[in-house]
């Protein structure tokens, strides 16, 4: 038994190195199984994040309301002061320019103004 190998009589017990590798794989196996586990997920299949269907909806929901508010404010000055295309052009570029803006900060790739201070 000196090189390694379990005789017929020897089966269910097995040697003290084995057993050790066992208990240590068990162990490893509960260290990742925690490991992975979302502070945010509580044992649901999928964690509590938007869809990337409603990301998708939001972000052109920022771009088409900034266009149209922009129009809008345009359209009204334009009607106020009597100055017709100019209003509108200038703000329909305008909503233009914040709807891109709301959307880069949706994505995440520009920070907010207050995250910027802290630095």
């Amino acid at each position: 038994m000196a090189d390694g190998k379990r005789g017929d009589k020897d089966h269910n017990n097995p040697p003290d190195d084995e057993a050790a590798l066992s208990a240590r794989l068990e162990r490893l196996g509960k260290r990742i199984a925690t490991a992975n586990r979302h502070p945010d997920h509580d044992g649901d299949a999928r964690p509590n994040q938007a869809s990337a269907y409603a990301r998708g909806f939001r972000m052109s929901t920022e771009l088409v309301a900034g266009v149209l508010v922009g129009g809008g404010l345009g359209w009204l000055l334009d009607r106020w002061l009597g100055i017709s295309p100019w209003g509108l052009i200038v703000f329909l570029m305008l909503g233009f320019a914040a709807g891109v803006l709301n959307v880069m900060r949706a994505a995440g790739v520009v920070r907010e103004q207050s995250d910027r201070l802290e630095r």
